[in-house]
């Protein structure tokens, strides 16, 4: 009855909207696309996605949610009033953010202990 849905937007569905939008678009998502999914890139697109889409106001029996993420990204997509370069500035926008979340959050290093101290 349901489809296979995420809580916030999967990854894995980046591939299939390739062909969503022109050439930019497609540019983007195959750059992208080879990354792995934790890289501030895939998680830039993931944050740009989750917030086109709403993702944080659906219900897991709302029409949305039984369509699936896929259809639901398509749609958005297609519907998306912007060109693909307003795509691409928000792509630019949420990678920036998560670098700066990713840098605020860091663990700090581990120093190096001197070599005199590794003598004894």
């Amino acid at each position: 009855m349901y489809a296979e849905n995420e809580l916030l937007f999967p990854a894995q569905v980046i591939p299939q909207l390739r062909q969503a939008r022109g050439e930019e678009w497609q540019d983007l998502v195959d750059q992208v696309t080879q990354l792995p999914e934790d890289h501030p890139e895939s998680l830039g697109f993931a944050l740009m996605m989750v917030r086109l889409n709403g993702c944080l106001s659906c219900e897991t029996d709302s029409y949305r949610a039984m369509r699936g993420c896929l259809s639901c990204a398509r749609q958005v997509l297609h519907r998306h009033k912007g060109n693909d370069t307003s795509l691409i500035q928000r792509h630019q926008r949420a990678v920036e953010e998560v670098s700066d979340y990713l840098e605020a959050i860091a663990l700090p290093q581990v120093a190096s202990r001197p070599s005199s101290a590794r003598a004894a």
